[in-house]
């Protein structure tokens, strides 16, 4: 499988519903007591698409879309609304939104991750797809020059500093995200009788690891 470095449109993907998914191994022992593991460390994310088509040009701009990805051959960038930037949902990206590593005066690269937390417990999601031109950093707080003081690269997440950052300085960013994702489907059907009937297709959408 390739990626392709595009994003789903994303007058489509504002429309769907989806999110997060785990995987939890449930054993129950003899005493009623139950044993809980779980083999993913990071959490999958499904969506449908379909529920985002509004009108016939957008069913085109999908098929289109099926097709120069071959299906499910080939993985893309897709929004999710709900979760697509380093601060929450109401409030505007800043450099210091999220800590992402600590200075020991030699490193140069970091990887861009997101935490979620709740309560005393905590998820670090790594961030693999920014958003080019979005990416803000700061070392203890002090903006830094984007390409003059370090650069991202898109493509995987990482952060690389012209100049190591100092013992115990602080890295921090704030950035907008796309998830990596495929068709979780070979085939996509679709009527126009159906379709203006209000009977949209299913289109199912799958993060994929890379």
């Amino acid at each position: 499988m390739t990626f392709h470095d595009i994003r789903f449109p994303t007058s489509i993907s504002f429309g769907s519903q989806g999110g997060p998914e785990r995987l939890t191994e449930i054993v129950t022992l003899a005493n009623g007591f139950e044993e809980r593991n779980s083999p993913w460390e990071h959490s999958r994310r499904r969506y449908d698409a379909g529920i985002g088509l509004r009108s016939l040009d957008d069913v085109d701009q999908l098929l289109a879309f099926f097709e120069a990805r071959r299906g499910q051959l080939h993985a893309f960038r897709w929004k999710d609304w709900s979760d697509y930037k380093s601060c929450g949902a109401s409030q505007t990206i800043s450099e210091i939104d999220q800590h992402i590593g600590v200075g020991d005066g030699h490193a140069t690269q970091f990887a861009l991750s997101k935490t979620y937390r709740s309560g005393d417990a905590q998820y670090q999601r790594p961030i693999k797809k920014p958003v080019a031109g979005t990416v803000l950093v700061a070392i203890a707080g002090d903006r830094k020059v984007e390409v003059q003081e370090y650069v991202v690269d898109s493509a995987t997440g990482l952060i690389s500093f012209v100049t190591a950052p100092d013992i115990g300085a602080a890295i921090t960013a704030g950035f907008e995200f796309d998830v990596p994702a495929r068709f979780d489907s070979d085939r996509i059907q679709t009527s126009v009788a159906s379709f203006r009937a209000g009977d949209v297709p299913n289109v199912p959408i799958v993060e994929v690891r890379v």
